[in-house]
């Protein structure tokens, strides 16, 4: 278990608003800190991309991609997102022309999801430029200490996974 610290009312007034010195209670919480990097990743996203595509709109079609025909139960599953909102996901890679609605041969109560031409197009464009978020965020760290982050980070999903 990470120490938590309390700081002194003396060393909250003379840090900055840096978390690394603040002295705040929050910032020495894995949680609120994890919070934080996903909020600067999603900006580095917004940043880059240009566009109304968002992280999980990207996520999904990649997945679509390599999963062609995979339902939507499944796609929320694979890419960690809830099931009652995928549907609005959907919805708008659908509305952009990036994703078609198809009956399962499996399953005609379902769908299944395939990537259109343009949503082809859009990965091929987008993806060039999420890997150079993913460098920008990790510029800070040695090639080492971004292999070590990564299988920290698969670590601890595979032990939080419902």
């Amino acid at each position: 278990m990470p120490r938590l610290s309390r700081a002194t009312k003396n060393e909250g007034a003379t840090k900055s608003n840096d978390p690394l010195h603040s002295g705040l209670f929050v910032h020495s919480m894995p949680g609120h800190l994890v919070r934080r990097l996903q909020q600067v990743a999603v900006r580095l996203f917004s940043d880059e991309v240009n566009g109304d595509l968002t992280p999980v709109q990207f996520a999904a079609l990649c997945a679509i991609n390599d999963r062609p025909n995979i339902g939507q139960a499944a796609l929320a599953a694979l890419i960690g997102y809830d099931r009652a909102t995928m549907g609005g996901v959907i919805d708008r890679l659908e509305q952009k022309g990036f994703v078609a609605r198809v009956a399962s041969a499996e399953d005609r109560r379902s769908n299944a999801l395939a990537l259109s031409a343009a949503g082809h197009k859009v990965i091929a464009a987008v993806k060039p430029k999420v890997e150079a978020v993913q460098q920008s965020l990790l510029a800070p760290l040695s090639d080492a200490e971004q292999r070590q982050f990564e299988a920290m980070c698969l670590k601890l999903l595979a032990h939080h996974r419902g």
